[in-house]
């Protein structure tokens, strides 16, 4: 993660303070990793950073090239857990646990899990990120390659 992430909005660093410490260090870790692969992804652009849902949020914005990111977390009694979460309209998670079945855990269509205690796949972590910041750049090209061979 070379690249210096910008200073957090306000309201959202509102949202990171009241995770619990281990979910916190880890959930900042997760938006380094968001602003390193945007800068890296070709089409991508700057990101927009807020709350949505109470949660802090990641918008490819301007370009329009992506679907939303949130990060957030699962309480449970025996952990806590973690979660990078994507629109649940997107065939995203269903993507990633196919190409990364025993890496995370997942919830339904809509989220990555992850202990906060164990190390952070950043590899397949950030592969899933840009299929998130680039996913409507990708179905445009292919609905375009899908146009040009019926025409």
């Amino acid at each position: 993660m070379t690249k210096q992430s910008p200073p957090v909005p306000v309201e959202v660093a509102g949202a990171f303070a009241a995770f619990p410490t281990d979910v916190r260090q880890r959930l900042e870790e997760i938006r380094r990793l968001i602003f390193t692969v945007a800068a890296e992804t070709p089409g991508v652009g700057p990101l927009t950073e807020t709350l949505k849902w109470g949660e802090p949020a990641y918008l490819t914005q301007e370009s329009k090239s992506g679907t939303t990111i949130r990060l957030g977390w699962i309480p449970s009694s025996d952990r806590t857990t973690c979660a990078v979460l994507f629109n649940c309209q997107t065939t995203l998670v269903e993507t990633f646990r196919e190409q990364f079945p025993e890496r995370f855990g997942f919830q339904k269509n809509r989220a990555i899990l992850l202990d906060p205690a164990e190390a952070l796949p950043v590899d397949e972590l950030s592969v899933c990120l840009e299929m998130a910041l680039t996913y409507h750049q990708r179905r445009k090209t292919t609905q375009s390659r899908r146009s040009s061979l019926a025409g």
